[in-house]
């Protein structure tokens, strides 16, 4: 898509703008940034009630076996991520990640195993590649379907658990990672028990015809407020949750962005199915090896925020570079600034004292451990 191509809506388009939200170009489509009550709002009502997100403009592919046999789909994928999808339980969802040949990373997503299907959730900015990657390598063994009839929305928070037990009581049982189908409001949809915030809370796939009325019905609950792309994105820095895009691309592997954990036993070396998906063997030297440069958590001192893209010194006069920034802003639950950069091996400590060059001046922050909240997922 060209910068001139007209800009898409999600299914919700219409209500947003019927909320009062400001709307920008995001991924191709025209995105709510914030309603009327602010990003700082918006931000903290999340961590303290529910806050609903439309993300429908991500992407979601159904790769369903031509043999029927969910081991083939699995067993499938696993030629094309780094991740035990083969173990992946029913009723279960992964954070995966798409590399290509060159150990570098093409998309990340999620997957569940949904009995006789995979589902999977991708980037809006990645989707239709993505689906042209995954029909190449795995359409002579799975149907593949992006699906372009169904809205996402994400209930994010601590009370997001209760106003869904409004709707359907057995919402409780459901453990961090979990996916069933169930009714809101009369409608089938599929839940996930995950979201991108930090927050315990959850991810809603609804028909696009029943979109707006579903999600009109949940915003009706005292405890939720509608909340836009600028709070989206501090509340995901402040969890240490990459934003492809923005922190890791396809000039960062997973070891340099601190994802080893999203790989797990079996596909490493040694493991029972190790290796098979593309950039292998750069992927897998790293482990053993490590990286020369790695994510990072970075807290600015003082109150100044220092955002993407500014460049990380090891000294105070800009002599020594050692990497850059690749998101931040002000952390609203943290009450301070929140960065994550790139820096080389040497300066990855927590502790250690970088400089951030802003506006010719070069400010003193210091390697953090991620997050910088403390996640209340519910295992």
């Amino acid at each position: 898509m060209n910068e001139h191509s007209p800009l898409k809506q999600t299914p919700l388009h219409a209500l947003h703008v019927s909320l009062g939200a400001r709307m920008v170009p995001f991924a191709g489509y025209d995105m709510p940034v914030q309603y009327p009550a602010g990003v700082m709002k918006e931000h903290l009502h999340t961590r303290a009630a529910a806050g609903l997100f439309d993300v429908s403009h991500m992407g979601q592919v159904i790769l369903r076996p031509e043999s029927g046999r969910i081991e083939d789909a699995a067993l499938a994928l696993e030629k094309l991520v780094p991740v035990d999808i083969l173990g992946l339980a029913e009723g279960r969802q992964r954070y995966a990640l798409l590399t290509g040949e060159d150990g570098t990373i093409l998309d990340d997503l999620m997957v569940a195993n949904r009995g006789d299907h995979l589902f999977l959730v991708v980037n809006a900015s990645c989707k239709e590649a993505d689906f042209s990657h995954l029909q190449k390598h795995l359409g002579d063994t799975c149907e593949l379907t992006l699906l372009d009839d169904r809205a996402l929305i994400a209930l994010q928070g601590p009370r997001a658990e209760c106003v869904l037990a409004e709707l359907w009581a057995d919402i409780a049982t459901m453990r961090f990672m979990d996916v069933v189908e169930a009714d809101l409001h009369d409608v089938p949809c599929i839940i996930s028990r995950s979201g991108y915030t930090g927050e315990d809370g959850f991810e809603i796939s609804i028909p696009a015809a029943s979109a707006e009325d579903v999600t009109r019905r949940i915003l009706e609950h005292p405890d939720v407020m509608p909340i836009g792309l600028g709070a989206r994105d501090s509340l995901r820095l402040e969890a240490g949750l990459c934003l492809y895009g923005n922190d890791i691309d396809t000039t960062t592997t997973p070891v340099e962005a601190g994802l080893e954990w999203a790989m797990q036993k079996a596909r490493r070396t040694g493991g029972a199915r190790a290796g098979g998906f593309p950039g292998a063997g750069v992927i897998l030297r790293q482990f053993a090896d490590g990286a020369t440069r790695r994510r990072v958590g970075l807290k600015p001192e003082g109150k100044a925020p220092v955002r993407g893209g500014a460049p990380l010194f090891a000294d105070a006069d800009g002599k020594t570079p050692i990497g850059a920034v690749t998101s931040g802003g002000f952390g609203p639950s943290a009450d301070h600034p929140v960065a994550m950069g790139y820096v080389d091996s040497a300066h990855t400590a927590n502790g250690t004292q970088v400089f951030a060059e802003v506006r010719g001046k070069y400010l003193p922050i210091t390697v953090a451990a991620l997050p910088f909240v403390t996640p209340t997922y519910k295992r």
